[in-house]
C-alpha cells in the first residue's frame, strides 16, 4: 500500500485536535515567532496525554528507525521516527497546527523573497512532498537520560522542507528531570548569535523557526539562520515529541 494512504487521520480525530488549537491566541503566536522565532503553546498536551506518548517508545512497532544521537555526532541521547498510521493525538495535532502556521510561512517565505507557498490544507503539502519522493514520516520522540543532550541542528530531510515545527514537553522538569533546557539560536549576518531558552512544563509546546526567518531591519528584511536544541540533561528522564509537518526522502 502506498505510503500516502497513511498520512491523514480520520476527520473525527482532525477536528477534535482544531478544536484544541483554536484556544490559542494565534495573533499572538505569530508575533512571537516573527519577534523571537519561537513561541510556546501552553498545555497543547495534558499531563495523561503526555505520559501516555512517552508510554509509547519501547514499543517498536511504532517506529520505523532508532538513532542513538552519539552515533552520528549529533549529541547523546536517543529517537525514534513514528511510522505510519501515525498515533491518533500527534497526527491528529499535527494536521490541525499546520494551517496555523502556513499563513506564517507564507508572509515569511514573501519577506525573503522566496517564491515557494504552502497550501492551507496539510493533506496538500504532504502529496507534494510525496511527488517529491519526500514519503517517510517525521514526526519523532526523544528519549534523554542524566548526561544527554541535544547539538544545535536543523531538521532538514530533503528539499521540501515546511520552516516551523513544534516539540512537546512529555516530562515534569523538576520531577521527572532536571536540565534539558530548549535552546534556539539565530546566527545574524555581521553580528553575534543570539540564544533564545524557551522554559517549558509538563505537556507545554514550543513553535520555532527550523531553517531561516526573516527580520525587519532598517534596510528592510534581513535573513537569519536559526539551529535548535536541548542542554545537557542533569538528572531524571526526559522525553519529548517532535512534530514536523515535511515528511522524508
Amino acid at each position: 500500500m502506498k505510503p500516502e494512504s497513511f498520512t491523514i487521520p480520520a476527520p473525527s480525530v482532525v477536528g477534535a485536535a482544531e478544536a484544541r488549537v483554536a484556544r490559542y491566541d494565534w495573533a499572538a503566536v505569530g508575533a512571537d515567532l516573527d519577534g523571537y522565532g519561537c513561541a510556546v503553546l501552553p498545555k497543547l498536551l495534558s499531563a495523561e496525554e503526555s505520559r501516555a506518548v512517552a508510554a509509547l517508545y519501547p514499543d517498536e512497532s511504532r517506529f520505523r528507525s532508532h538513532i542513538h544521537m552519539a552515533r552520528h555526532g549529533f549529541g547523546k541521547g536517543e529517537y525514534r521516527y513514528f511510522k505510519y498510521p501515525l498515533p491518533d493525538l500527534i497526527g491528529g495535532v499535527r494536521t490541525a497546527l499546520y494551517p496555523r502556521l502556513a499563513g506564517v510561512a507564507n508572509a515569511w517565505n514573501e519577506r525573503m523573497n522566496r517564491n515557494e507557498r504552502y497550501p492551507d490544507d496539510h493533506a496538500a503539502f504532504l502529496a507534494r512532498c510525496h511527488k517529491a519522493g519526500q514519503t517517510r514520516p517525521t514526526p519523532l520522540l526523544l528519549q534523554y537520560v542524566a548526561g544527554d543532550f541535544n547539538c544545535l541542528h536543523q531538521d532538514l530531510y530533503g528539499d521540501l522542507a515546511f520552516p516551523i515545527q513544534v516539540a512537546v514537553l512529555l516530562s515534569e522538569p523538576g520531577k521527572d528531570f532536571t536540565g534539558g533546557e530548549f535552546v534556539l539560536t539565530e546566527q545574524r549576518p555581521r553580528m553575534q548569535s543570539r540564544c533564545e531558552v524557551v522554559p517549558l512544563a509538563l505537556g507545554d509546546a514550543v513553535v520555532f523557526a527550523v531553517h531561516n526567518r526573516p527580520v525587519q531591519g532598517s534596510k528592510g528584511n534581513y535573513r537569519v539562520n536559526l539551529r535548535h536544541g536541548v542542554s545537557r540533561v542533569r538528572s531524571g528522564l526526559r522525553h519529548t515529541v517532535g512534530i514536523i509537518f515535511h515528511d522524508a526522502a
